[in-house]
């Protein structure tokens, strides 16, 4: 703006000088003409005079080298001329002055030079005896006038503009100095120029208006990056060139990245090429998704175009941690094909015998043995039907009534009720502890047990003993159940809580299990907020214990006291 005040400036100085040399010019030269031209009239006019009274004796005694004098008669022929010989002299019939001056008594003209820099003017005068008396001069022209001017108006000129660039200079800064102090932030605060009070009012309502949309913008940036620093599903925004505008916590971790990928393209921050044509078909079709393994997780990538408009603008992955959908997912498949199976091996040895049954084949005296056989097969089914529906109670948190259980009780009515299988397995039971009373659902906490004991029991030596203590402290109660059976290999620890899960599966089928117990063992404890930890080493028996918090059960009742059971 400085520049343009500056230029405008000495556009307009100049302008000004030009114009002003112009009109002075026209002046100069209307007035210097006039006067010239009087001049030359009032020459004319006494020499007239002298020439009626004197004749030609007063023209040769006239010396003058500014003027001529010409004598003329009426037929144009010259008689006298001050400047050149008469014999050489054409006839002056045809000139516009002697030819207004016989017809009106004056005449004037004026003829350029061959220079063009100066002209004649000729001024006659009829005399009475009819003659015409004629005096001519040199007169200036315009352009002489302007070439006599030119170094004068050079100098005004130079010495004009050098002023001008100093006032220009020094103006426009007076001039732009009050803008440059503009207080945009607070513009109604200025003092400045009353011109320009609009314009600082709208500039005021702008900036409210960019305050407000500034801090709204500011608060929704706050939302969103609270919201997706919470998010677990990694979330990472891109532009259409790949260029990361945004990436949350779970996705930084993810990908191994850190807070400064944001700007850099995704290609830096993960090279996968599966990951990078799901964006490109993204980008192409709206829409790509995959699942893959990272980090020992399963994750599904679903990425998707964003439009504005009608046209892309960039695209949003989301990662999903999909790792216990797909356990579930596996759990859900082994379990249906177990339980299945599970089901199809008493079946078909019910149907197998009802077939022989009906076929007349059994002899009367087997007869008795193939219901039996039959009656036990069912039973078995409907253990196992009665176990899958305890262990999906469990798994979807089904409520059940509570009420307040001693723990010891429920450890002596599950020895009560295996005392027959102990016997038969020729095992010995014992317990000893405290009484223990908590808030619990006693049907789970006794299947619990009674599942521990029936284990420890059918998976013992000859002879083997199994012990079942309850203790507590401030904290929590416990039951240990140790027995002194065939132990369990460490590869196995980690599972033998899964759904039908068995070390031995040929000595579990003649134990006659349904390979949930230890399941719903895990599962009532969890529903009691509480844990299960074994310890068990391989001919070396096995150590299960039960824990649950009393933070929110009753009070606890302690007893002293110890029970065997043996064969």
């Amino acid at each position: 703006m400085k520049k343009k005040i500056f230029g405008s400036m000495i556009l307009i100085a100049a302008a000004v000088l030009i114009a002003s040399f112009a009109i002075i010019t026209g002046f100069l030269y209307t007035y210097f003409s006039g006067v010239q031209k009087q001049h030359i009239k009032d020459e004319l006019n006494l020499a007239s005079g002298a020439v009626e009274l004197n004749g030609i004796e007063y023209l040769q005694k006239v010396e003058s080298h500014r003027y001529r004098l010409t004598w003329i008669d009426a037929d144009g022929h010259v008689l006298y001329d001050s400047v050149a010989d008469v014999e050489d002299l054409e006839n002056h019939a045809d000139r516009e002055e002697f030819r207004e001056a016989m017809h009106y008594g004056v005449g004037e003209s004026s003829r350029r030079s061959a220079t063009l820099l100066e002209k004649q003017m000729y001024v006659a005068r009829r005399l009475k005896d009819g003659t015409v008396l004629r005096v001519s001069a040199s007169v200036m022209t315009a352009e002489h006038l302007v070439l006599g001017m030119l170094q004068p108006f050079l100098t005004v000129l130079a010495v004009s503009l050098l002023l001008s660039l100093v006032l220009a200079n020094y103006l426009s800064k007076r001039i732009i100095e009050p803008l440059n102090k503009l207080d945009l932030d607070n513009p109604l605060e200025n003092e400045g120029y009353d011109e320009i009070a609009p314009l600082l009012g709208r500039l005021n309502q702008q900036r409210l208006k960019i305050d407000a949309q500034m801090r709204n913008l500011r608060r929704h940036s706050d939302e969103f990056r609270q919201i997706t620093a919470s998010m677990r599903e990694g979330l990472v925004l891109m532009d259409t060139r790949g260029t990361i505008l945004s990436i949350n916590p779970a996705a930084r971790r993810l990908f191994r990245a850190d807070e400064n990928c944001v700007g850099e393209n995704f290609l830096s921050v993960d090279r996968d090429p599966s990951v990078i044509a799901i964006v490109r078909e993204a980008m192409a079709e709206g829409h790509g998704e995959m699942r893959t393994e990272r980090n020992g997780q399963i994750y599904q990538f679903d990425v998707s175009r964003i439009d504005s408009d009608g046209e892309p603008i960039g695209a949003v992955l989301i990662a999903f941690d999909i790792t216990e959908i797909e356990r579930s997912e596996r759990h859900r498949r082994e379990f249906t094909a177990n339980v299945s199976h599970e089901l199809k091996t008493p079946l078909q040895g019910i149907i197998g015998s009802a077939e022989l049954i009906e076929r007349n084949m059994v002899r009367p005296e087997d007869m008795q043995r193939f219901v039996g056989h039959i009656r036990n097969e069912a039973q078995r089914m409907v253990m196992l039907v009665g176990d899958v529906i305890r262990l999906s109670q469990l798994e979807e948190g089904a409520d059940m009534p509570a009420e307040p259980v001693d723990l010891i009780s429920v450890v002596k009515e599950a020895i009560r009720d295996l005392e027959d299988i102990a016997k038969e397995r020729k095992v010995s039971v014992t317990y000893s502890g405290e009484s223990v009373l908590i808030t619990g659902v006693r049907l789970l906490l006794y299947e619990a047990v009674s599942n521990l004991v029936d284990n420890a029991i059918k998976y013992n030596v000859e002879n083997g003993s199994v012990r079942i203590t309850v203790s507590s402290d401030d904290d929590e109660a416990k039951i240990v159940v140790r027995d002194t059976g065939t132990g369990i290999a460490s590869e196995h620890l980690n599972r033998i809580f899964e759904r039908f899960y068995r070390v031995d599966r040929s000595h579990s089928k003649a134990s006659g299990g349904t390979g949930l117990g230890l399941s719903i063992v895990k599962h009532a404890v969890q529903y009691h907020g509480g844990k299960v930890e074994i310890e068990s080493e391989p001919d070396q028996g096995t150590e299960i214990t039960l824990f649950f918090t009393l933070k929110n059960h009753l009070e606890i009742i302690r007893a002293g006291g110890e029970t065997s059971v043996s064969e």
